[in-house]
């Protein structure tokens, strides 16, 4: 992480914004990541699939913009999770709970949305704690 005490996170490895904001900022000891959607970061398109597959994308686009940092999904304390219909809340749970197989989990908010950006079913974002 910079030495500065507001610095932009940006990686490859993960979808490059695409509107008026940073992949993430880190700021002190915090990483915050902006929301995910399930894009591929080659293409720039949402991948194929359903809410498993999809979350299973963002979740990996996060871990790359934190691996860029230095962190984890471990060192995440918080998440934000926006579905398009929460009936899919089941399978994205399985999904997200197998990324985070640790003690204590992210505290979590998971709300629905009459829309996403590029149509996708999920989207996450989160803040991550690099104090130790």
């Amino acid at each position: 992480m910079s030495d500065s005490p507001i610095s932009e996170v940006t990686t490859p490895e993960a979808p490059r914004a695409i509107g008026p904001y940073s992949q993430a900022v880190a700021a002190g000891d915090f990483v915050f990541v902006s929301g995910q959607i399930p894009l591929d970061p080659e293409t720039m398109l949402v991948i194929e699939g359903g809410i498993q597959e999809q979350t299973t994308q963002v979740l990996k686009n996060i871990q790359a913009i934190l691996k860029r940092t230095g962190l984890g999904l471990e060192n995440v304390v918080k998440t934000e999770i926006y579905l398009d219909d929460m009936a899919l809340f089941g399978p994205m749970n399985e999904v997200y709970a197998s990324f985070f197989p640790g003690s204590p989990k992210p505290a979590r908010v998971t709300v629905e949305v009459s829309r996403l950006p590029r149509d996708a079913m999920v989207e996450i974002s989160c803040v991550a704690y690099a104090g130790k």
